[in-house]
Formats: structure tokens, C-alpha cells, sequence
């Protein structure tokens, strides 16, 4: 190992995620992933693993089943010293992308549940499991990643819209519950990031282009600018950062 500093990244093998993921490697991280992610796009992620001088520790498992994720706890807790986890980061992109009305496809109150316990609760799960297991660190980080989409109405995207106005909540309360563990929990909030998940939003071109307009920089989002983010928040003159949802959109969400 490089060192016994290790942070973990729920779904980090493409987009955000993965650019967080190499960052923080670049870093002195040692890295743990817990993915889903089809053989066939894990060609990146796996040239990465093969060519990275760090630890990294993967799980191609499901972690929204609370079986599979007490598996994972319990290798890390057998394999890594207690209190090595510096930062949780939290970039699980599942759910419906369906209009309400009006479509041979619209959302349910199940496709809501579905979506905010993938993209919401989820974090909730994992931080009191990993806080249990005495896995974090002392002034641990616990990050996640939000949208514009907390405040603004986009077409197709209320039950992920749902999800990240829980999943703020839940960060907020961390922030205050888990301040005795001296572990921060903030949201990211990037600005229009053309990734896979953005390519899955029915009229994401559209998005692409009002962001542009919208943007004082004149381009899009990098999921190397929101890693960068990532890895600033991980430091410890972030101590004192926490409960916040924090823009990283070069001032999209000014216009």
C-alpha cells in the first residue's frame, strides 16, 4: 500500500465518479469501488487498476442490496486497518427518466422509491454502515454529488429531482449528527457535464446548449473540474466545510 489513507467511491467507474477516482489515486489515495458496471465499459476502469501504483480495492456488486453492501463492510473490515476510510463519495447514477404523463412510460410512485433510494437514501445506508464498522477516519469526508435539477424543473427528470432534494436533506443532517465523529458531509453540485448519465436525460443536447449560453466560461462542465472539487474537499483545511451544497459550474448557476 502507499499509505493507509483510502477513499471510497460508490459508483466509480465512469463519468464523475471515475474522474474523482483518478485524482484522488493521483493523489496517494488508495481506492476502494463498489460498481455495477458491464465488462464491456469497464475498459478505462480497468487500464486504470493496471497501470495506478496504489491499492485498489473493487466490488462489481449492487450496492443498494443491504446483503451485498454488509459483504463489502465486512472484507474492509478484515482487510483494512479501522479508521483508514478519509472520504466516502457517493456517485450511484440509477433511476427512471420518465415524464409524469402523456407516455406509454410514466412514472410511478414505485419508480420515485426506486430512484430515491438508489440516488438518495443510499448514502444514508452507507455512512451509518461504514461509521459503525469504525472504517471512517478521524476528520473523514462524506461527499455526493447533486444537480441543478434540486431546484429546477427538467423534462423527465422528477424522480431523480426528488432523489437529490432527499439526498441534500440527509446531507445537511450528517453534517450536524455525525459533527461529534469529526466526519463533514457536503453535496456537489456540478454544473452540465456531458457523461454517460447526462446522455441517458431525454433532451440532453438541449440541456447541453442552454448551459453553454448560460455559462460566463463558455463551456461545459469537466468531470475533471467536479474531481478536482473532490479532492479539495478531502483535505483537511476542509475541516471546518460541512452541511453545504456546493456549486463547481465556473458560475453556470449564476445566469
Amino acid at each position: 500500500m502507499v499509505n493507509n489513507q483510502f477513499a471510497l467511491i460508490l459508483g466509480g467507474t465512469t463519468g464523475l465518479g471515475f474522474a474523482s477516482v483518478k485524482k484522488l489515486a493521483a493523489e496517494g489515495f488508495n481506492i476502494i469501488v463498489v460498481h455495477r458496471t458491464r465488462k464491456a465499459d469497464l475498459v478505462q476502469f480497468q487500464e486504470f487498476i493496471n497501470t495506478t501504483n496504489v491499492t485498489v480495492i473493487e466490488f462489481a456488486t449492487d450496492a443498494l442490496n443491504p446483503e451485498k453492501r454488509e459483504d463489502c463492510i465486512q472484507h474492509l473490515v478484515e482487510t483494512l486497518p479501522k479508521h483508514s476510510v478519509k472520504l466516502m463519495l457517493h456517485s450511484i447514477a440509477k433511476g427512471n427518466l420518465n415524464p409524469l404523463v402523456n407516455s406509454e412510460k410514466t412514472l410511478s410512485s414505485k419508480d420515485y422509491q426506486l430512484t430515491i433510494n438508489a440516488m438518495g437514501t443510499s448514502l444514508l445506508d452507507w455512512s451509518q454502515a461504514m461509521l459503525n464498522a469504525n472504517l471512517f477516519s478521524d476528520h473523514a469526508k462524506i461527499l455526493a454529488f447533486t444537480s441543478e435539477g434540486n431546484t429546477k424543473v427538467i423534462p423527465n427528470y422528477g424522480a431523480v429531482s426528488a432523489a437529490k432534494v432527499v439526498l441534500e436533506s440527509i446531507i445537511k443532517q450528517m453534517a450536524v449528527e455525525f459533527a461529534p465523529f469529526q466526519i463533514t458531509a457536503n453535496a456537489i453540485q456540478a454544473g452540465v457535464t456531458d457523461t454517460t448519465s447526462l446522455r441517458m436525460i431525454p433532451g440532453s443536447d438541449k440541456l447541453k446548449s442552454l448551459a453553454l449560453q448560460r455559462n460566463p466560461n463558455n463551456r461545459l462542465t469537466t468531470p475533471e473540474d467536479v474531481a478536482n472539487a473532490v479532492y479539495l474537499l478531502s483535505k483537511d483545511e476542509a475541516n471546518w466545510i460541512t452541511g453545504n451544497i456546493i456549486k463547481v459550474d465556473g458560475g453556470e448557476h449564476l445566469r
